[in-house]
């Protein structure tokens, strides 16, 4: 009888044990973006990659939380997705590319313009959420600067890795290295003490994004617009779980527009519509 009893006080403990590891997985699985739905374990989790250093598009607000117009945008995607799991990963700009590269992540939200460039080595998903028209930036008080002709001979600030970099090497290769890139791998508003302080002459942007970089205005677009760019979400090329995740990305992008999410995300975080 005392074994029978030792045997049956193993076997509760046994299941109360297993039951408390049940318990503790189930609260470990919850503990996601977005609640799981029935059949969650068929929910494949993404890896997207973006950064903190772009004011009202993706950065850290005033109480340590990653948002902006990026990745809000990438937040409603994912709850129109429920086959997906999104979890961003934050990194400099500049490391960005060689993570999607090496895996580390699974596409980037970071206002990346499409180009020839990078068409040739990434994925870019069809259906743009902005339309980027980039022109020459100077100090407000310039009035000698007003395109990339002007800007030989003298230093031309940007991120390396960036369109605007590749607007720059593009125009070097075809002009004997005229214009003196500056590289940078800070934060976007960094331009506005190299330019202002004098320690470069002009850096390339658009025209939304100007009031984001340079709220006290030191800073003015010039010029015609050196590319009008389709700012997308970008792969590794050749996978097809890319292409399918680019394409179901594309479907909710076109709801969006449809419905005037993507209107209201682009008013509040960037000031304007920009989508079109």
């Amino acid at each position: 009888m005392k074994k029978t009893g030792a045997i049956s006080s193993l076997l509760l403990a046994v299941a109360i044990f297993a039951v408390g590891c049940g318990s503790t997985e189930s609260a470990n699985q919850t503990s996601t973006s977005k609640p799981p739905e029935a059949g969650a374990v068929g929910v494949k989790k993404i890896i997207v990659g973006t950064g903190t250093k772009f004011p009202n598009v993706c950065f850290i607000d005033e109480n340590g939380k990653l948002t902006g117009y990026d990745v809000e945008l990438v937040r409603e995607i994912d709850q129109r997705l429920p086959d997906y799991e999104f979890e961003f990963q934050t990194m400099e700009f500049a490391n960005l590319l060689l993570s999607l590269e090496t895996k580390k992540i699974d596409f980037i939200a970071h206002e990346m313009e499409k180009n020839p460039e990078r068409e040739q080595k990434y994925l870019f998903n069809k259906e743009p959420y902005v339309i980027w028209k980039t022109r020459v930036v100077v100090p407000k008080e310039n009035e000698t600067i007003q395109s990339l002709d002007d800007l030989k001979g003298k230093r031309a600030y940007t991120t390396a890795t960036s369109a605007a970099a590749q607007i720059l090497e593009n125009y070097n290769k075809e002009n004997n290295n005229a214009i003196n890139i500056v590289y940078s791998n800070g934060s976007a508003n960094d331009a506005v003490n190299q330019l202002t302080q004098g320690r470069a002459d002009a850096t390339l942007g658009s025209d939304f994004s100007l009031p984001l970089i340079d709220p006290q205005g030191k800073l003015k677009t010039v010029g015609e617009p050196l590319v009008s760019s389709n700012v997308l979400f970008m792969f590794r090329k050749d996978e097809q779980e890319a292409q399918v995740l680019s394409d179901k990305i594309d479907e909710v992008i076109k709801q969006l527009k449809d419905d005037g999410t993507l209107t209201k995300l682009s008013n509040h975080w960037l000031g304007g519509d920009y989508t079109q």
